[in-house]
C-alpha cells in the first residue's frame, strides 16, 4: 500500500488515507454482539475513490432487481472471498473486475478499513480503499447481477439536498444518500457516510429529515429470505448472495430486532 504522504496521492486523497490507516471498528460501530458466530464468512467490498470532470468521485453500483437477495440494492463492488484470494485487497479486486469489469492494474489499495461483523447475514467485511488512478471505462458485466454503475461526485453526495435518514418497518434508522436516482442506504449508506466524515468532506445536512423506504425497495429487500436467515451454503450458486449490500443491517425473522434498531451516523454493523 502506498505511504499517504507520497506526492504520487492527489492532496485530496491523503487525508482519507491517514484517516482510514488509523481507524478503529469503533469509528463505525455501534453496541451490539461482540462478534460472529461460527461460520461468520469473510468478505470484502471496494470503495474506490477517482477523480473524474465533477472532481473526486466513488464507484457505487446497484445490483440487479431479479436477485433472490440484495434485489435492486445500491452497494458497493465486493462480495465473499473465494479460497484463492490472497486476502481482502484480492476479493475486492477481483469482485469488481466480475461485476463492472474494473482493471485492477488501474487501482492502487491505499488503506484497509476495520473487519465490520453484520448481525443479521453473518458477513464480516474488510472495506478496501483503492485509489483509481488510472480510470477506464467500467459498466454492467452481468445484467443478470447488476443493473447499473455510477460513478458518483463526492460534491453530488456531500450535498444537503441529498442526504437524509431512512426508515426501516424493522426499527432500523441509519444515513441515507438520494443521488442518481438512487437511495444509497443502509450498510452502504452508513459505511459511505463514515467515509465521508472520515475524510473531512462531508457538510452539514438535516439529520431530522427521516424518510420511510418506498414500499417497492422494502418488497425487493424482503424477497426471497427464508426464517432465520443468516449465510448462503458456502457451493451456492453465482448470484445467489454476492456479497454485503444494503439490508445487511436489517434484521431478519428469528433476529432480535432491538439489536438493528437507532443507528443516526454509523454502519449499522459491530466489531468482530
Amino acid at each position: 500500500m502506498s505511504d499517504p504522504d507520497r506526492p504520487d496521492l492527489p492532496p485530496w486523497l491523503a487525508p482519507l488515507v491517514g484517516a482510514a490507516r488509523s481507524a478503529t471498528a469503533a469509528d463505525f460501530v455501534r453496541q451490539g454482539p461482540a462478534g460472529p458466530s461460527p461460520g461468520g464468512r469473510p468478505s470484502a467490498v471496494l470503495i474506490l475513490v477517482g477523480e473524474g470532470a465533477a472532481g473526486p468521485d466513488v464507484l457505487l453500483i446497484e445490483r440487479a432487481e431479479q436477485l433472490r437477495a440484495h434485489a435492486g440494492q445500491p452497494a458497493f463492488p465486493g462480495g465473499t472471498a473465494d479460497p484463492g484470494d490472497r486476502g481482502p485487497e484480492d476479493t475486492a479486486l477481483r469482485e469488481a473486475a466480475e461485476e463492472v469489469g474494473l482493471d485492477p492494474t488501474g487501482v492502487r489499495v491505499v488503506a484497509l478499513l476495520p473487519e465490520l461483523y453484520l448481525p443479521p447475514t453473518g458477513f464480516v467485511v474488510t472495506p478496501v480503499l483503492g485509489w483509481w488512478h488510472t480510470p477506464a471505462p467500467v459498466g454492467v458485466v452481468d445484467v443478470a447481477e447488476v443493473a447499473r454503475v455510477e460513478r458518483v461526485p463526492v460534491a453530488e453526495l456531500v450535498d444537503p439536498a441529498n442526504r437524509c435518514r431512512v426508515r426501516h418497518p424493522s426499527g432500523y434508522t441509519g444515513p441515507a444518500f438520494t443521488v442518481r436516482g438512487m437511495t444509497v442506504w443502509g450498510f452502504t449508506g452508513g459505511l459511505l457516510d463514515r467515509v465521508l466524515e472520515l475524510a473531512g468532506w462531508a457538510a452539514p445536512w438535516d439529520t431530522d429529515d427521516v424518510r420511510d423506504l418506498p414500499q417497492h425497495t422494502l418488497d425487493l429487500a424482503a424477497r426471497g429470505l427464508p426464517t432465520g436467515y443468516r449465510l448462503p451454503p458456502p457451493d451456492g450458486a453465482a448470484g445467489e448472495h454476492d456479497g454485503p449490500a444494503a439490508d445487511d443491517v436489517i434484521p431478519r425473522t428469528g433476529d432480535h430486532p432491538e439489536d438493528h434498531a437507532e443507528d443516526t451516523t454509523q454502519t449499522g454493523t459491530v466489531e468482530r
